[in-house]
């Protein structure tokens, strides 16, 4: 059977729970395989005097059958590969926000020099018949890498964060390098359909790839498969948290304080992308417009630190921290504070049970790749009397999740009317809604994902090269 080697920015120990997401989604295959894991360890290690600092030594764990190998990095690529480059250009320009873009610093130096040490790091660790999966943004050229030391397993990519429109793309310095080093890859997959139709403009028109149908194209001399693979999530994993003990008494908590208020509910990492400064406006308009709202409609906010040593952070968390004053202000009352708003990580352990206990999920995002938050309040409610999913049409959910409050956040007005709607809803409909949205999550999950997309990859590389198909 082949090995499945992963390579990430961050590795996590599929073996905890906490780790969440990713970890999960490959916890089996990688189990199964006697996998392993690759990526940055999270440490800096900073220059010793008068020179540059050492790569540092591979560090090996064993978690259960899963080898995870992490590299620590130097200040100087830390700060041009990953805060520079990864989080300084293309994080903002993925969520169409060219704005906020720094491209002028010469950041891409380091971010193609680091993905050029895991690439000499990782080789001498792979086997000839392994399956290589690479994640996200911060690696877009290292299959590219890979291929110039002389690898020829198969590799594939997956975007966890949207892609934007040809134009937008374009907009990057070096653009043509970027998504031509896609082309290394045997498959590309993104989250949604919208995403994967942009890469095909985008190659097309830029790189006259030719399309061979069926999600096949060829150009730069190589054929790649490309395609939407929607992720999903555990359900059984999840519903088993809010069986827990912390489920249950953050469950039993919220209940018991909020019996006589309708309950909504936004958990987020603090990023411009998620936006929440248009939630709270809607919030206040949805106040404003529906005075029954009043002592009644409470909205417990919470966003998580991130990287808030970037200029851009720091202004949403000083305008958001005013936008909650400003609405606690004006329509709290002694008894009633229409905002709780939370500006720390909250236990994953303990979420289900705040989902479970609200009225309404708030998920506007004014762009996101997917939002499994989305998915995690709906499968988190009591079938016979559920919440209701207010999602943004900008986030990539909302082409699986048909059945929720679909709005535009950028539309102040119309997303409160649609609270409002949500606030309002007859349980038929609730029930009705949340049926056809548990089974689009229970069909679709994260072991759909992590299935489709090797199967996908197995044969991708086995018509590109004509060996025989292996399954893991």
């Amino acid at each position: 059977m082949p090995r499945l080697v992963v390579v990430s920015n961050r590795v996590a120990d599929p073996r905890k729970t906490a780790a969440g997401g990713l970890a999960v989604a490959l916890a089996d295959v990688l189990n199964n395989t006697g996998g392993l894991w690759f990526g940055w360890s999270g440490k800096i290690v900073e220059p010793s005097a008068g020179g540059r600092a050492d790569e540092g030594e591979l560090r090996t764990q064993q978690a259960g059958p899963v080898k995870l190998v992490t590299l620590d990095l130097s200040r100087e690529d830390h700060d041009a590969y990953y805060v520079g480059y990864s989080n300084g250009v293309l994080w903002p320009v993925f969520h169409y926000r060219l704005d906020l873009a720094d491209f002028d610093a010469g950041y891409i130096a380091g971010y193609r020099r680091v993905n050029q040490l895991f690439a000499r790091k990782l080789q001498p660790l792979l086997r000839d018949d392994d399956i290589i999966w690479v994640h996200d943004y911060h690696l877009i050229p290292l299959a590219a890498e890979l291929r110039a030391l002389g690898c020829t397993q198969r590799i594939g990519f997956f975007l966890h964060i949207p892609l934007p429109p040809p134009l937008i793309l374009a907009a990057i310095p070096g653009h043509d390098w970027l998504i031509r080093a896609l082309f290394a890859y045997d498959l590309v997959g993104f989250q949604s359909e919208a995403d994967h139709g942009h890469f095909c403009r985008y190659i097309e028109a830029e790189a006259r790839a030719q399309n061979l149908g069926e999600g096949r194209w060829r150009a730069f001399n190589r054929t790649i498969q490309a395609g939407a693979f929607p992720i999903g999530m555990d359900v059984e994993e999840f519903n088993a948290l809010a069986s827990a003990p912390d489920g249950l008494e953050m469950y039993e908590r919220m209940r018991r304080e909020y019996s006589r208020r309708k309950l909504l509910v936004g958990v987020d990492r603090l990023d411009y992308s998620k936006g929440l400064p248009q939630r709270l406006q809607a919030f206040r308009e949805l106040l404003q417009r529906y005075p029954e709202t009043h002592n009644s409609a409470t909205l417990v906010q919470i966003a998580s630190p991130s990287r808030e040593d970037v200029g851009a952070y720091t202004d949403i968390l000083h305008e958001l921290e005013s936008l909650c004053g400003s609405i606690n202000g004006n329509y709290g009352e002694l008894e009633w504070m229409p905002v709780r708003y939370i500006h720390r990580t909250v236990a994953r352990s303990r979420l289900p049970g705040l989902y479970r206990a609200s009225r309404v999920a708030l998920v506007t995002p004014l762009r996101d790749g997917m939002n499994l938050v989305a998915k995690e309040f709906v499968a988190s409610q009591d079938p016979q009397d559920p919440g209701v999913l207010v999602l943004s049409r900008f986030a990539g959910a909302a082409e699986q999740l048909k059945e929720a409050l679909l709005v535009n956040p950028y539309d102040v007005e119309a997303t409160a009317n649609a609270i409002h709607l949500a606030l309002q809803m007859p349980v038929e409909e609730r029930r009705a809604r949340h049926q056809a949205l548990m089974a689009n999550i229970r069909e679709y999950d994260v072991h759909w994902w992590c299935d489709s997309f090797l199967d996908s990859l197995v044969k991708a590389q086995a018509e590109e090269t004509g060996t025989p198909w292996l399954r893991l």
